[in-house]
């Protein structure tokens, strides 16, 4: 009777013990996830009002990669403002133009991750070429303006 009687106390006593001890651990973090929203429309002819719209959470306002979606990437967003540094010191305009259109591979632009803006800029400008063209042109001169010195 003893016996059954420490038994009972001892695995009670460790199952309070181990209560104890999953109450006072850290909660494990969880992975920060991207929350995907509908696209705005944000002025074609502003490349830096575009910039802020679209690219920011990812890139950052100052295109370093530290925008508050940046640690929830499975790659990490591109640090934009050394993108001539890269080139020879060439800012490389017509690679951005088609990282943006989805015309050239990046590890990001494309997937689940990072959408290809060219397709997103066509539906918002109603197929319209010329404002698509000039909504990746204006963003592709704003780009150049973050470029270190």
């Amino acid at each position: 009777m003893h016996v059954m009687k420490f038994i009972s106390l001892a695995v009670i006593v460790v199952m309070i013990s181990v209560f104890a001890v999953a109450q006072n651990a850290p909660a494990q973090a969880q992975a920060p996830t991207v929350k995907h929203v509908p696209i705005t429309n944000a002025p074609s002819n502003s490349g830096k009002e575009m910039f802020h719209s679209y690219c920011a959470v990812c890139h950052g306002t100052d295109g370093k990669g530290n925008g508050p979606a940046a640690p929830a990437m499975k790659t990490p967003p591109t640090d934009l403002t050394v993108l001539a540094k890269k080139n020879g010191g060439k800012y490389p305009a017509d690679h951005v133009a088609a990282v943006i259109r989805g015309q050239a591979a990046t590890p990001s632009h494309g997937s689940q991750d990072m959408p290809v803006w060219g397709p997103l800029f066509s539906s918002i400008s109603q197929g319209r070429e010329a404002q698509v063209q000039q909504r990746v042109t204006n963003l592709v001169k704003y780009i150049e303006t973050l470029q270190a010195k």
